[in-house]
């Protein structure tokens, strides 16, 4: 499985530090105008990366038309092991 979304991040940590730069030198205080662009910007990224791996998933279901899909969760036919999100599934 790729993670396309991944050059998200920082895309938007260079968009928000360019913009707090402006801004940091627009009210001659350049350090917290850094630091606000790198939050802001990150949480730009994150948000972003979410909106993609939401559609991805959409996406796949829409070409999934398997009444017996799982979601994905599951790669085998065990009925007897339980998938409960932690990694310790039954090998």
């Amino acid at each position: 499985m790729s993670n396309k979304s991944a050059a998200f991040l920082p895309i938007g940590i260079g968009l928000g530090v360019g913009m707090g730069t402006a801004l940091g030198v627009a009210t001659d205080n350049l350090a917290l105008g850094l630091s606000l662009g790198v939050a802001i910007g990150s949480g730009l990224g994150v948000a972003l990366m979410g909106a993609s791996n939401l559609k991805a998933q959409k996406d796949r279901k829409a070409g999934d038309d398997s009444p017996l899909s799982d979601g994905g969760g599951s790669s085998h036919g065990d009925a007897g092991c339980s998938s409960d999100g932690g990694g310790a599934g039954c090998d």
